[in-house]
This record gives C-alpha cells, sequence and structure tokens, in this order.
C-alpha cells in the first residue's frame, strides 16, 4: 500500500477523552473512531490489526480440533427464559422488543443459542466430543464505558463450547482449550497468564481467566513470579492427547496465580517472599467448565452406551479479539507510539522515502516494494511530499516492527536503512540485503506459527 492512496487519519494531538494509552495510541494513529458511547468504528489501519488477530484465533482454533459457524448478534429472549438467565443476567443485556412484539436481545454471551443448535441436531453419543465456535460482535451495556476498546459496549468475541459425554471427556476439553488458549497469545507477542477466577453470571466449577499484566489494567491479580519463566515456544502439542494437554496444564497452573475474587493469602504467603507479586492486569479471555448447567434445564441429551438419555457436559472459552489490540498496545508501546508484534502488525514493514522527486530514491523505492510484495510481504510506502520528520514521527507512531528508510546520501554509498522499531537498532545494508533479511524475519515467524 502507498501512503498518498490509504485512509490514515492520525492526529498530533492527544484527544482528551483518552485516559489510558491504548485509547490514546489508537485514536491518534487513526485506528478507530467513536460513534456512540463504547462503540467504534474500525478504521482500514485498526481494521487489518483486527483481522489478523481473528486470522491467529482462528487458526488456533482450527488446530486444536474445533469446528467454526457463525450465530446471530439478535436472539430470541424465549431460550434465556428457558435457561432462567433472562432475568438473572442483569442490566448490561440489552434487550429489544420487534414489531411483532416479541422479546429479543442482543446477544452478550450464547450459551442458550448453541445449546438449541445441539439439541436440535446431536441425538446419540457417537457424534460427541464436539466443539463448535464463533468469532461474533457482541454487546454488554456497561453502566461506563471507558478506555477504548478495553471496556467497550460493542466488541468483537471469539466464544467457544464444547460438549461431550462425561465430566472426563469435558475436563480434557477444558485443557485443550488452555493449550490452545496459550499457544494464541504466544503468537501474538503476548505473555497472558492462565488464573484462577470467579465464573460470575457464566456459571461454572471450574475456571481460568487470561491476563495480561499492565498497570491500567482492570482486575488485581496475584501470582507466583516463576509463572513468567514459562513459554510454549516450538513445541510441537498433540491435542488429542490427554496426557500431554493435561501436563502442560499442570506445568501452567501450578505456580499460584490469582484474581482478587480467588486470591488465598495463605496460600499465597507460602510462596517463598522473592517470588510474591501484586500487580494489575487486563483480561483478555476465559474458560468455563460448567457441567450440565445448560443442558439438563435445555434437554440437552443424547443416548449413551446403555441406551440411556443422559445431559451432555459442557463448557465454554472466550477470547476479547478486539479487546486483544488494546492489550497488546498496553504491553508494547514507548513514548513515540505503538511497537507491534510481527504476529500482528497491519502492514510487515515501512518503506520512508526522505527525497520524493528524486529519481534514483523514487526508482529505489520502488524496487524495494516491489520485492516485498512478490515475496509476498504487504509493505507500507510513504510517498508524500512531506518532510522527514514527519515521515518518521507517522512510522513510529503506527509501530510498524521494520523500516527501511531511502534516501540520495545513502543510495550514492549503495545502501538503504533497515531499523527495528522494537530495539531502536538501524544498520545500513544494500538494498537487496534489506529486503531479504525482511523477508527472512517473517518466514521464521511463520515457520514457528506453523509448529
Amino acid at each position: 500500500m502507498r501512503l498518498t492512496r490509504y485512509f490514515l487519519p492520525v492526529l498530533k494531538e492527544t484527544p482528551s477523552e483518552a485516559q489510558i494509552v491504548s485509547h490514546r495510541l489508537m485514536l491518534r494513529a487513526g485506528m478507530i473512531k467513536q460513534a456512540a458511547a463504547g462503540i467504534y468504528s474500525w478504521l482500514p489501519l485498526g481494521y487489518k490489526v483486527l483481522r489478523n488477530i481473528e486470522r491467529i484465533v482462528h487458526e488456533e482454533q482450527i488446530r486444536a480440533g474445533h469446528i467454526p459457524m457463525l450465530m446471530p448478534t439478535l436472539q430470541s429472549a424465549e431460550l434465556w427464559r428457558e435457561s432462567g438467565r433472562y432475568d438473572d443476567y442483569g442490566e448490561e443485556m440489552l434487550r429489544i422488543t420487534d414489531r411483532h412484539g416479541r422479546d429479543m436481545l442482543y446477544g452478550p454471551t450464547n450459551e442458550e443459542l448453541i445449546t438449541d443448535i445441539f439439541r436440535s441436531h446431536v441425538g446419540s453419543y457417537r457424534d460427541l466430543p464436539l466443539t463448535l465456535y464463533q468469532i461474533q460482535w457482541k454487546f454488554r451495556d456497561e453502566i461506563r464505558p471507558r478506555f477504548g476498546v478495553m471496556r467497550g459496549r460493542e466488541f468483537l468475541m471469539k466464544d467457544g463450547y464444547n460438549f461431550d459425554l462425561t465430566r472426563d471427556d469435558a475436563l480434557h476439553a477444558y485443557n485443550r482449550h488452555m493449550v490452545s488458549y496459550l499457544r494464541t497469545y504466544e503468537r501474538m507477542g503476548l505473555r497472558a497468564i492462565p488464573m484462577r477466577a470467579d465464573s460470575g453470571p457464566i456459571g461454572g466449577e471450574n475456571t481460568h481467566e487470561f491476563l495480561v499484566l499492565a498497570e491500567t489494567g482492570e482486575s488485581e491479580v496475584f501470582y507466583d513470579a516463576a509463572i513468567l519463566n514459562l513459554t510454549l515456544g516450538e513445541r510441537s502439542v498433540d491435542y488429542d492427547s490427554r496426557e500431554e494437554c493435561s501436563e502442560i496444564v499442570h506445568e501452567w497452573t501450578s505456580p499460584y496465580a490469582r484474581t482478587d475474587e480467588t486470591h488465598d493469602a495463605a496460600l499465597f504467603e507460602r510462596i517463598p517472599e522473592v517470588r510474591r507479586r501484586q500487580s494489575r492486569a487486563i483480561e483478555v479471555g476465559q474458560i468455563f467448565y460448567f457441567g450440565t448447567k445448560y443442558s439438563e434445564p435445555m434437554g440437552a441429551v443424547v443416548q449413551g452406551p446403555d441406551g440411556q438419555q443422559v445431559p451432555v457436559h459442557m463448557g465454554s472459552h472466550g477470547i476479547g479479539v478486539s479487546r486483544l489490540l488494546g492489550a497488546i498496545i498496553e504491553a508494547s508501546h514507548d513514548d513515540n507510539g505503538i511497537i507491534w508484534p510481527e504476529g500482528v502488525t497491519p502492514f510487515h514493514c515501512g518503506i520512508v522515502n526522505l527525497r520524493q522527486g528524486d529519481a534514483e530514491a523514487d526508482a529505489a523505492c520502488e524496487r524495494i516494494y516491489a520485492a516485498l510484495v512478490a515475496a509476498g510481504l504487504d509493505p507500507l510506502y510513504d510517498d508524500r511530499g512531506e518532510r522527514a520528520g514527519g515521515k518518521f514521527a507517522t512510522m513510529d507512531l503506527i509501530g510498524l516492527p521494520w523500516r527501511i528508510t531511502v534516501g540520495p546520501r545513502g543510495l550514492k554509498n549503495g545502501v538503504v536503512e533497515l531499523t527495528s522499531r522494537r530495539s531502536g537498532e538501524s544498520e545500513e545494508l544494500p538494498p537487496e540485503e534489506a529486503v531479504r533479511r525482511v523477508v527472512e524475519i517473517y518466514a521464521r515467524s511463520s515457520e514457528q506459527a506453523g509448529q
């Protein structure tokens, strides 16, 4: 993409309504625009990152054996009355009456709807196990929406639901989800810690939240610093192996890590003092096992091996896809702007022409641009007739991981400048070598994602 043909409405001043870093930078970088309180339009740059995050979530869900689908944003109130949650959920649910007087709601979650789909089509244990998921917009009418996409009313969410014959089967699905989520967050450059949490209105006996440490987080958390040394890295995972998934979950849940709702001061005191940590954190996902909480009242039953009808065991699993943009920025920025990890960046590399209109500089930029595109990458070429300082400021603000700077002086010596946004380090290289280096970086990233 050439910047002269792109819609990138960057702001020089910080909007007064933005209270945290991610909100300020998303507005300044032209990623979002508020349409109403807690509701945003996603402008091209923000939309590209949103789709990259969504793609990673899809890939890791499918890798774990989960099946994508799509449910509507509006649901019938009758299903929620059937489960008993329609009156219990509270004022966060946006209730609607259609022109025929039917009670509807804008879905805050989908346990009832997916249970209805299941009971309509599945009747035998031979069809289990089954895990279905979607990535869809949700609405929760927050009383005080704030912090941009971090605490909005409308948000994009991945929600998945497993159906299993027994409790043990369902707990394997729980473990499988935890491992898949750990891989998902690592691919986004995030360290998300699974923490024992409260189940809230979803219900159930077993639940973990995934939290990213950040000063602006809404949750107070307590944890053993030993968990910060854990990583999946390039480990290959067999999601059909109960033993392997269980071992990974044990590895990640053995160190103490809890939200304030489930914090146990006595257990926390047993951790060596040097490793005890108390912090703020951002929730980016949660997994639940809730047994037959929904299947029993809604009649989601199957015929078991003995011919008897039994309610299925269920769990649900969510990732805040749109919220993840804010979490990534909170965890990865500096005074000049965003620093995108390679896995989610809107463009792989920025190209800055220091002397737009200079024949040699223009030609070199065109060759670099064409070479990156030919290698399957998506560069952003700043071909505006702006001063160099303004171009650098824009690139720093929008946070592309790599920048190739082209100018007449360097070209006389046969070099361009390759700069890492994260480290700030620059290296002078022949143009072909700079392109090769960027291509190699993303090739390694793709190989690791394919493990």
